[in-house]
């Protein structure tokens, strides 16, 4: 969860941030001007703050308490893992809200990292990621930058793309369909701020891989889209209550490998890219059940590629494709209109997954 320190000087100043639970440093930032300072994403916990003027001035005080903070939206969006075409372990973060290029993170833990999915708890702050051939569910704290920890596992591999969304600070995360020996449509659930094994929550209408999902959060839809057979089912599920898919309608054209993301309580979802109709986007209203509707084009098309949103904050971001870029695009969820460059991922990647804080 994110932290924050405040405070005041009378110049330029660097402000060094020390836990004293381990005494390592935390941050460690120059702060300009004068007047009121505040040094956030930070840990909970006691602090001692050092903060030192170009002249040479030190002020220090110790057992200073750093200040838990909610924004309203959260605008951190992370994209982990994927192939370059080799694995990657990498994690690299964005604000979403502001268009540049993305900062690493941390490292993945497992031995695969790409086919795979993640979700949160939206601004309660934690990331989960799991599928493909390792059943080691990963999670970060978003706000955190770290290597990722183990969360717990699934009951199986889930080889060639299982889709996963959440009901935000409801703290359900589900992974749905995926591939093992043969196309699955089990989903399975974890609670998000509780480190566990998965568990079951049902199954899919229609068993798929390589298709995408999301979410209108806390109003508790979740719907997935689009599979492996080109097919272009469209179906959901009630987040909170365990049961079986129900069918939704269907998306614009049948693919494969694309993306999701949504503005959450706003309502919309939207798809994008896949194969073999790589430019797409379409959308559909998650609490009404019907077929997609154009939206418009991607600028980086193609299939492999992963999408996050800061949900009410209506910015939606799709990344990576097969062979391998490193390009970032957006859209306005709520505005019809082709997706605008956003910048680029650290490491060029595709197959990759996502979360944010929103």
């Amino acid at each position: 969860m994110p932290y924050k320190i405040s405070g005041s000087k009378n110049e330029a100043a660097r402000v060094i941030i020390i836990k004293e639970s381990d005494w390592s440093i935390e941050s460690n930032t120059v702060d300009s001007g004068s007047g009121a300072y505040e040094i956030p994403d930070l840990e909970s916990g006691a602090k001692t703050v050092a903060v030192r003027s170009s002249t040479g001035e030190v002020l220090v005080y110790g057992n200073v308490s750093s200040e838990y903070y909610a924004p309203s939206v959260g605008d951190r969006g992370i994209f982990a893992g994927g192939e370059t075409p080799a694995d990657s372990n990498v994690i690299d973060y964005i604000t979403i809200s502001t268009t540049g290029n993305a900062t690493n993170f941390g490292e993945l833990i497992g031995t695969r990292k790409q086919q795979f999915s993640g979700t949160s708890n939206g601004i309660t702050g934690r990331g989960v990621f799991a599928g493909d051939l390792n059943i080691v569910i990963n999670y970060i704290e978003i706000m955190t930058p770290a290597n990722a920890q183990s969360f717990g596992n699934l009951p199986d591999t889930r080889l060639a793309s299982c889709a996963a969304c959440s009901n935000r600070t409801n703290n359900r995360g589900v992974w749905s369909g995926g591939y093992h020996s043969a196309t699955l449509n089990s989903i399975d659930y974890v609670n998000i701020s509780t480190p566990g094994n998965a568990s079951d929550w049902g199954d899919l209408f229609y068993a798929e891989s390589k298709h995408a999902g999301t979410s209108n959060g806390e109003n508790d839809r979740g719907i997935f889209g689009g599979g492996n057979t080109f097919t272009n089912i469209i179906q959901y599920i009630t987040i909170s209550t365990t049961g079986n898919g129900v069918d939704f309608g269907d998306l614009l054209t049948g693919r494969y490998e694309l993306a999701s993301c949504s503005n959450g309580t706003n309502d919309r979802a939207v798809w994008a890219g896949g194969y073999n109709t790589f430019n797409i986007i379409d959308y559909v209203t998650i609490s009404t059940p019907s077929n997609s509707t154009d939206f418009g084009d991607l600028v980086n098309y193609g299939y492999g590629i992963a999408g996050l949103s800061n949900f009410t904050g209506d910015r939606g971001v799709f990344s990576g494709r097969v062979s391998a870029t490193n390009l970032i695009d957006y859209i306005t969820i709520s505005s019809l209109g082709d997706a605008t460059t956003f910048g680029n991922l650290s490491v060029a990647r595709y197959r990759g997954a996502t979360a944010s804080n929103g």
